[in-house]
């Protein structure tokens, strides 16, 4: 894909000068006669677009924060997302501002176009306004479908207001979820199947449907999330797929010697330009102002010039299954003197652990390795052999605070240029097919409707990575096991964890209690375990687990953590506001 569909937003935001788009979100702008023309409707669509890629923390598109304010992430201690795991986030919080903000002047961006897009139909071929009035309610729908996730009941607003009517009620978090439903079975056959031609940045038909899914999914409405899943997965045939792992996967389960595990040709330059498995992505371009971010820079490790911001806890790794499709606490193939061997391997695709290789350098985070090796001369060229550096991974004061770090979503691209200065334009996904082929075996599981298809659509994931297929004959109860699994490996860090916990009720069970984290690479032996339950949540002896591990404190507090405050500023200016519970 070239970066090239967003140049066109430097014209569109011009356009956009005299209409303030950034306002709070229930008095935005008022525009008058914009759009006048079809060049001015796409100029202002593709600056809705754009708008979705302003959300951040630490630089860091927000999809890959929320994952490390869960039981699988974990973030650098500070305010913001210690309080968030410790049921003390405030109003002012900018962790829980920066979403509502964010949303909504997406939100206003589309109406801005909308309100209007009518009073120049007769001038725009059919089918060229229908696909743009689709897109932008696509855009606005999703937005909604953020907002209800991390508030609950938000104010549905469907044209931009002025300052004399912005006093907005709540709207009841199951009736945006219907809105959402109806918008998408309205607009969804008016857009193309894909729209691969712009890298997949703008939305078609089946991103479309797999919103719907989605949140009749979340809305527990199995049946037509089923029903929407397949719609979505019959027009992805021949357009969308699952993208091998390049050969990199062979170093899974080996060390720092034999190579690099990469996911990149999914999740980095190489996956944006070529994977088919993208369905919905947002675009960065360093040649648009506003239009970077840095988050391979707070996801890097400290040899690789980063600051090891975000990482994996030592729960999420402890969930990994064994080869045999075993957990470690029953696998034969388990041994905890080699605790990362024999495990599947997106351990070590997505996740970066002790004795691997990370960013060319040999991954160390225990003091006892005070050199590491370098294969930069190696990767360049310039010698047969790696040299040798200070371990800064185990030195440095703010080293991985979890004791791991994230390879997905990253590309060795950034990591040779990362400061703290630094911009990428590495591009972040929203829909992909993986995610796609879960939520419909999800539906069908939770609507006791399985069959094959159910099997073949998690089997599909699972070959991918090559871990062996489900036993065939399982009950719903295990099925579901099974799918809880796929979820947290196959889309760790993905920004969808927040909400599962949440939605299948164990939240208050995982985020009371202590994260552990393995901060200094210590090795622990089998008795820290109990049991990994029914979710795939691994379950610590405390007295053991503390002798090898650091632990992160939590609180979850039922009636009140499901969803995060209402920003105070907002219930300032509009009198019909009211904040959630125990906030």
């Amino acid at each position: 894909m070239k970066k090239s569909s967003l140049l066109i937003f430097v014209l569109a935001l011009s356009v956009f000068a005299s209409c303030d788009l950034d306002r709070l979100p229930l008095n935005g702008p008022t525009t008058g006669t914009f759009p006048a023309t079809e060049e001015e409707a796409t100029m202002g669509l593709l600056a809705a677009y754009k708008g979705l890629t302003l959300l951040d923390a630490a630089n860091t598109p927000f999809l890959h924060v929320v994952d490390n304010i869960t039981d699988i992430g974990y973030a650098r201690p500070s305010n913001n997302y210690t309080s968030s795991i410790t049921s003390s986030l405030t109003t002012d919080n900018a962790l829980a501002i920066k979403p509502w903000e964010l949303y909504y002047k997406s939100i206003a961006r589309c109406h801005t176009v909308l309100d209007n897009l009518e009073n120049i139909k007769a001038n725009i071929p059919l089918e060229q306004y229908n696909q743009i009035d689709a897109e932008l309610r696509v855009i606005r729908a999703y937005s909604y479908s953020k907002l209800i996730e991390f508030y609950g009941d938000v104010p549905l607003v469907l044209h931009s207001l002025g300052l004399d009517n912005a006093a907005v009620a709540r709207t009841p978090k199951e009736e945006i979820q219907q809105w959402i439903i109806d918008e998408m079975s309205a607009v969804a056959d008016y857009l193309p199947v894909s729209q691969s031609t712009f890298g997949n940045v703008r939305v078609g038909s089946v991103a479309a449907y797999m919103l719907m899914a989605r949140v009749a999914l979340y809305s527990e409405q199995f049946e037509l999330a089923g029903e929407a899943a397949v719609k979505a997965i019959e027009l992805s045939n021949g357009v969308y797929e699952l993208t091998p792992f390049d050969h990199s996967m062979d170093y899974s389960n080996q060390g720092h010697e034999a190579g690099e595990p990469e996911c990149s040709n999914i999740f980095g330059y190489e996956g944006y330009r070529n994977s088919k498995e993208w369905i919905w992505v947002f675009e960065f371009n360093q040649n648009i102002a506003g239009n970077t971010h840095n988050q391979g820079y707070y996801m890097a490790s400290r040899l690789g010039k980063g600051s090891s911001y975000w990482g994996p806890t030592q729960n999420l790794i402890d969930s990994f299954q064994c080869l045999d499709g075993l957990p470690i606490h029953q696998s034969p193939l388990y041994n905890d003197e080699n605790p990362f061997q024999n495990r599947d391997p997106r351990l070590d695709l997505y996740c970066a652990r002790p004795h691997s290789r990370l960013m060319g350098f040999q991954f160390e985070t225990n003091t006892a390795f005070d050199q590491v090796n370098n294969y930069w001369p190696i990767i360049n060229g310039l010698s047969a052999d790696p040299s040798m550096v200070s371990n800064n991974d185990a030195k440095n004061a703010y080293r991985t605070f979890s004791g791991y770090l994230w390879r997905k979503h990253t590309d060795n691209a950034d990591y040779q240029t990362n400061s703290s200065r630094g911009v990428s334009d590495l591009n972040i996904g929203v829909f992909r097919y993986a995610e796609l082929l879960l939520i419909y075996a999800e539906a069908r599981i939770e609507a006791n409707n399985i069959d094959a298809s159910v099997y073949e659509a998690i089997d599909q994931i699972r070959s991918r990575a090559g871990m062996p297929a489900l036993p065939q004959g399982l009950s719903q109860a295990e099925l579901r096991s099974a799918l809880r699994y796929e979820r947290k490996i196959e889309l760790s860090n993905d920004g969808l964890r927040w909400y599962d916990i949440r939605r299948w009720g164990i939240a208050q069970e995982l985020m009371n209690g202590a994260l552990y984290l393995n901060r200094e690479g210590n090795t622990w032996t089998k008795k820290v375990l109990i049991d990994i339950d029914e979710n795939y949540s691994p379950i610590y002896d405390q007295g053991e687990a503390s002798k090898y591990f650091t632990t992160q404190e939590v609180m979850y507090q039922a009636m009140k953590d499901e969803v995060w405050p209402i920003p105070q500023q907002e219930i300032d200016i509009n009198s019909n506001l009211s904040q959630n519970p125990g906030y």
